[in-house]
């Protein structure tokens, strides 16, 4: 595959996945480390977001689950727990999967997670669906 395929097949999942918050994030990469937004659509969305395997769904809870245990990932995971509602993913699903993080990874890792589940369900009028 050349890199060019590898870019569009990466930028096509990308927006499939999360859309306008992942145009976001490269765009806002693009004047201080435009490689590194490459790498974004190259090898996250591009090798490993289009691997088979696993649903679009099934990535999303291992991505909400690594980003919640791992900490001080807030911003991230708030592009996250939108792409996941995007592919399809209920509001009492990703709360699920974030309280399952409590015994591996603690509480406070765990309450800032939900804390930013919260404010995503507040601006996309879900708080009532959970």
């Amino acid at each position: 595959m050349t890199g060019t395929e590898r870019f569009e097949r990466g930028w096509e999942k990308l927006m499939e996945v999360d859309g306008e918050g992942g145009k976001r994030v490269v765009d806002s990469l693009q004047a201080v480390a435009p490689d590194l937004a490459r790498y974004v659509i190259e090898f996250a969305f591009g090798d490993i977001y289009s691997r088979e395997g696993l649903t679009l769904q099934q990535r999303q809870l291992v991505t909400l689950a690594a980003l919640t245990a791992q900490g001080g990932c807030e911003p991230q995971l708030q592009v996250h727990v939108n792409a996941a509602l995007n592919v399809g993913l209920t509001p009492r699903e990703i709360v699920e999967a974030v309280m399952h993080c409590t015994p591996y990874s603690g509480f406070p890792r765990v309450l800032n997670a939900m804390f930013v589940v919260k404010r995503v369900f507040e601006e996309r009028q879900l708080i009532e669906e959970v």
